[in-house]
């Protein structure tokens, strides 16, 4: 049976830790509403304990914004919760979200408290969380290296103690998809309470894999996807959410998932975020960059030219692109230079390709690119 997987959109908060990446309250709030409009299930607006400024910025998307859950971030502290609580309790659907560490190395190097010390701090967290509010996630910071046992018995105490959703981070990277999958089945068929609370994981990019993990978890079942657009975050940042709903969009019979995120606001977001952050999107990046559906090898540029799905597995319209761009360099063939000739209104018989090709040829391997300047000046030369 196909289920709907929820997207958490964290480009607010974890994404604007990314260096250089900060956004002023306004800017936030113009992103938060493309957020809605893209269709996020969630908006972590930001982490208000951290500043009055961050504090107003939530304020302010919690009041304006519609359609989505918004929540922000928490440490597993009242004063935290409390400012999350008078920040988000505006919103038509708030959610207090919390986090606190659940490996080792965090307890003895972060903490330097016992694991049974870290346990009865979260469940009181969460069990003060909910008198502020009915939808409470709880984060278990380092889940990927912490002690299995340990893990589940956090994730069903917190359960019990009335958390609604139960989050797994990848916080440093650590994880590889098998190891992962694995460990979000492990946790569905050892946590007895399991059913009574959405299991999203939080996967960052460290060694290139948060997409990765993140849909290995989709297939072994997680609910909730965490992710931000264009893949910022802390240091390599995090699941990129483009590339994370396209996965499960183009192999939706593989996934038996999917998610209600109107895809073809992907590219207006990406923009608008780059623009905002002034973080530039590589030009090689899936889905949304530049490159993304540019062709420049002669043999591609046949296929493509032929039938778009030759080489691409889905429309740029499907993502909001501006469409399929044929590149001519010294690698195209006469395909596609007949293809970019008639775009720009000349009529090209086949002996006259032969001549202009050769010609082309020439020009191409003393520039990288041939533009439409250049083409006009073959015509006419």
């Amino acid at each position: 049976m196909e289920r709907k997987v929820f997207i958490f959109d964290t480009t607010l908060r974890d994404g604007e830790q990314s260096p250089g990446a900060s956004l002023t309250a306004s800017e936030k709030i113009e992103i938060a509403h493309q957020l809605a409009r893209l269709g996020v299930d969630v908006i972590e607006a930001g982490f208000p304990a951290s500043s009055p400024g961050d504090f107003n910025a939530v304020c302010e998307i919690a009041k304006s914004v519609k359609g989505p859950v918004i929540t922000a971030l928490a440490r597993a502290v009242r004063s935290d919760i409390d400012a999350v609580w008078e920040s988000v309790r505006y919103a038509e659907r708030p959610r207090i979200h919390m986090v606190l560490g659940s490996s080792d190395i965090h307890a003895r190097s972060k903490f330097r408290r016992s694991r049974e010390e870290l346990l009865e701090m979260g469940v009181q967290a969460v069990r003060y969380a909910r008198t502020l509010c009915p939808d409470v996630e709880y984060s278990t910071e380092d889940a990927s290296r912490s002690n299995r046992q340990y893990l589940f018995q956090v994730v069903e105490a917190v359960i019990d103690a009335g958390a609604t959703v139960v989050n797994i981070p990848d916080t440093v990277g650590w994880s590889v998809p098998a190891q992962w999958g694995r460990l979000i089945s492990d946790l569905r068929r050892n946590v007895p309470n399991i059913d009574k609370a959405i299991l999203s994981v939080h996967c960052h990019n460290d060694l290139g894999m948060a997409v990765a993990n993140s849909l290995a978890a989709v297939k072994a079942g997680a609910q909730q996807v965490e992710c931000a657009v264009n893949g910022l975050g802390e240091r390599a940042g995090n699941a990129s959410l483009e590339e994370v709903v396209m996965g499960i969009k183009v192999r939706q019979p593989y996934y038996r998932a999917h998610t209600d995120i109107v895809t073809s606001e992907l590219c207006p977001t990406s923009q608008m975020v780059s623009r905002l952050t002034g973080l530039a999107v590589a030009r090689n990046k899936a889905i949304v960059g530049d490159n993304a559906f540019a062709h420049s090898s002669g043999i591609h540029q046949d296929g493509v030219l032929k039938s778009r799905d030759n080489y691409e597995i889905f429309s740029p319209e499907d993502v909001g692109a501006n469409g399929t761009t044929i590149v001519l360099t010294a690698r195209s063939g006469r395909h596609a230079l007949k293809y970019r000739l008639e775009s720009l209104g000349y009529r090209v018989t086949t002996d006259d390709l032969e001549h202009l090709h050769t010609r082309f040829l020439h020009m191409a391997d003393a520039k990288k690119v041939v533009d439409d300047h250049d083409l006009h000046a073959l015509m006419v030369g």
